[in-house]
């Protein structure tokens, strides 16, 4: 007798571990390409912030487990089949692990999509939810990318030179100081008043570095812009938890192997494993061979991917985290003229051969598993 708990529990773990393999990095990609931080240091607090992500799931993602559990894409008897749920799993992790092993960033998200169409349609045919599959899956897959890109290319430009005409940037420093008088100075200081006693001065280091001065806060333009990059790619790291989480545990949960609790545990700790031993070949396709880019555009390209991917977990929307984050990279290629196109069309080729690949390997497993 066939022990299909077990098999499940070891396929989603598996699927776990090629998620943190594939995907872990991506979000840091930006802080280790532009050259802010090391490989260790960007992978560290890759681990740490989709841990989070990946806790804060349990509360606020519930939607995405009920889309990944195949309601309305297949039958309800179907998607409560321990062959199938097994087809599914194993299926998606061999899509993304083959991935990994060549260091293409593919998305979880299209290998279980195409994983549950492949394993379907091997076990009922094409008595399948077409339309779920197109709105619930193909829409938000194919939108999500593309407003990146938009974003990201039209958007940084824009910011940009909103910050130089402020005079906002990392050579100059921001600081508090004692005084009443609101002026520029001939020097070409900007003090502005914030209160009695109180001014703010934006202006280079060496000036609010000087003793008439009387500073007393200050923030170097370099460290704030370097503090905020990391923040933002926490953000990203946190929202690709959020928003992964749910689709790899909603088709254990759906068999009954795994209580929610454990299940969020046990693969919030595989996906960090996978990210943490198998990572480095993604790494440095993303980080280094889609294109050049500054602090300031790693910043940006962080603030839409984890903006969007947030926004889409709020609403139940399963984008991919892969295509958002390398579709801001892709803009900001596109925005500074840095753009390795040629990776860049290998990379939208493995986007487009993993729905196929899933669905041959899914289908394929499926027929073997109900041979058990």
């Amino acid at each position: 007798m066939t022990d299909w708990p077990i098999i499940i529990i070891g396929a989603t773990l598996f699927v776990a571990y090629a998620n943190g393999a594939n995907d872990n990095f991506k979000g840091v990609a930006t802080l280790f390409g532009s050259g802010t931080t090391n490989y260790r240091k960007a992978l560290g607090w890759a681990t740490i912030t989709t841990l989070a992500g990946c806790v804060a799931a349990f509360f606020l993602a519930g939607k995405l487990i009920s889309i990944f559990q195949g309601k309305g894409l297949v039958p309800s008897g179907l998607s409560e089949s321990e062959p199938f749920v097994a087809a599914v799993v194993l299926g998606a992790a061999l899509t993304v692990m083959l991935a990994t092993k060549i260091g293409m960033p593919i998305s979880t998200t299209h290998s279980l999509t195409g994983a549950l169409f492949g394993s379907g349609l091997g076990a009922v045919g094409f008595d399948l939810g077409f339309e779920a599959l197109a709105v619930n899956f193909f829409a938000p897959l194919l939108i999500s990318p593309l407003c990146a890109v938009g974003i990201a290319s039209f958007g940084f430009p824009l910011v940009s030179r909103a910050l130089q005409r402020a005079g906002l940037n990392r050579e100059n420093c921001l600081c508090v100081a004692a005084g009443t008088v609101s002026m520029v100075t001939p020097e070409g200081v900007v003090l502005v008043e914030t209160s009695p006693g109180f001014r703010v001065i934006l202006d280079r280091e060496v000036v609010c570095a000087q003793p008439g001065a009387q500073t007393m806060l200050g923030f170097n333009g370099q460290k704030l812009l370097d503090a905020g990059h990391f923040l933002s790619a926490g953000a990203v790291s946190f929202a690709r938890g959020l928003n992964d989480t749910p689709k790899i545990v909603a088709l254990g949960l759906i068999a009954g192997a795994l209580d929610l609790r454990i299940s969020v545990l046990l693969v919030a700790g595989m996906m960090a494993l996978g990210g943490l031993l198998s990572s480095a070949e993604v790494a440095q396709t993303v980080s280094k061979k889609i294109t050049g880019m500054e602090p300031d555009q790693g910043l940006w390209a962080n603030l839409v991917t984890s903006f969007l991917v947030i926004f889409a977990s709020k609403w139940g929307m399963p984008v991919s985290t892969t295509q958002v984050s390398c579709g801001a990279l892709f803009g900001i290629g596109i925005a500074n003229g840095q753009a390795h196109w040629r990776m860049i069309r290998t990379i939208l080729m493995a986007w487009f051969l993993t729905l196929p690949v899933a669905a041959l390997l899914s289908a394929g497993v499926y027929f073997l598993v109900c041979q058990v």
